[in-house]
């Protein structure tokens, strides 16, 4: 993907905030910046989703609501309880860390059933609410990498994201974009986690990335504008 300006850039960017000390004010400056920059959504905790759908209810800015981070280790009643509430806070975006024992085990009826009932969930909403998979690609093998991304191709996710940005093992690679991309044909591919430069972000994107998350948006369009790359 060719990205000519930074409109461009800030409008496949999720402007996000997921520390547990967050505050209202820090909210209040998050909803603001995306606005300001036109990015494509904030992603916040759940606790948060209220508030910021309250502040950008009039824009177009999507509000994303997390599930089940950083663990992903939640009983599936409870993803789903999770995204339902998220949803009915505000939440027009759902990222969930999906269960990464499922994954290393090659458990596919687990994760698949996971899966389905949440997407279940946010396609029984008018309109229908994206839903992102979390698979915290940088603590896995290949073949379990390989192994999530069909089981989410298979369930028609809307998007399979790289990484929470909390795990020790690391966050988003080009090499991991590329295979989600392929093997992941019918989804698209968020780059999550480590993510702080422009050129950082234009090469995920190059990569096949179509949704950039990162809590240093503002930096990277400055750096962006500023033909800070290399």
């Amino acid at each position: 993907m060719t990205i000519s300006d930074e409109k461009q850039l800030a409008a496949l960017i999720d402007h996000t905030l997921l520390k547990p000390e967050t505050t209202s004010e820090q909210i209040k400056q998050l909803c603001a910046e995306a606005q300001s920059f036109g990015f494509a959504a904030i992603s916040v905790n759940p606790r948060w989703v209220p508030l910021a759908a309250d502040l950008l209810h009039d824009s177009k800015v999507a509000v994303g609501g997390v599930v089940s981070l950083p663990f992903g280790a939640d009983f599936t009643k409870i993803k789903v309880a999770q995204a339902k509430e998220a949803i009915l806070s505000g939440a027009d975006e759902i990222d969930m860390v999906a269960d990464l024992a499922a994954i290393i085990e090659g458990n596919e009826k687990y994760l698949a059933n996971e899966l389905l009932a949440v997407l279940k969930v946010c396609r029984s909403m008018r309109p229908a609410v994206c839903l992102k998979v979390i698979i915290e690609s940088a603590a896995l093998t290949r073949e379990q990498k390989i192994f999530a991304c069909r089981i989410a191709d298979r369930c028609r996710v809307d998007f399979v994201k790289t990484s929470t940005g909390m795990h020790p093992a690391g966050g988003a690679t080009v090499e991991d974009i590329k295979l989600m991309k392929e093997y992941a044909p019918h989804c698209k591919v968020k780059a999550a986690g480590g993510i702080k430069t422009a050129q950082q972000a234009l090469d995920m994107l190059e990569a096949g990335a179509e949704r950039i998350g990162t809590s240093l948006g503002v930096q990277i369009i400055e750096q962006f504008k500023a033909g800070q790359l290399q």
